[in-house]
């Protein structure tokens, strides 16, 4: 089970770190299935990237280090609603298949969260 979070952890912590940081930078081109970018109000793509930035660091960091990894859950249940609000929008758009795509990485993340909290906790060097 600890192989398996820690593989999803990472893969998420590495596409959430991603995605929060074309937030900031908005690369022309984007693959037409993220073209809903450049229509996020501004407001939201800061909030939407800082959370996003965060919650990736905070899938992979605490444990990498062993420190304060209670954060580690709390990270992917913070992902988790960042997912729901990311559905919302696009349900609001039309846009079903990422609606779909936001459920399922909402689910996985759902899994990581009570997985760190229930199934294999991690711990910190200290204790």
């Amino acid at each position: 089970m600890n192989l398996i979070l820690w593989i999803l952890q990472i893969v998420f912590g590495v596409f959430f770190l991603f995605v929060g940081v074309q937030h900031f930078v908005m690369p022309p081109n984007l693959p037409a299935m993220m073209g809903w970018m450049y229509e996020l109000p501004a407001g939201l793509h800061v909030v939407s990237g800082i959370l996003e930035i965060l919650g990736g660091l905070g899938l992979i960091l605490p444990g990498l280090f062993r420190v304060q990894t209670r954060l580690t859950p709390l990270a992917a249940l913070g992902l988790v609603f960042v997912m729901v609000g990311a559905a919302v929008w696009h349900i609001t758009r039309g846009e079903f298949q990422n609606v779909v795509q936001n459920l399922v990485v909402a689910g996985l993340l759902g899994f990581v969260a009570y997985g760190r909290w229930k199934l294999s906790p991690l711990k910190d060097r200290n204790g």
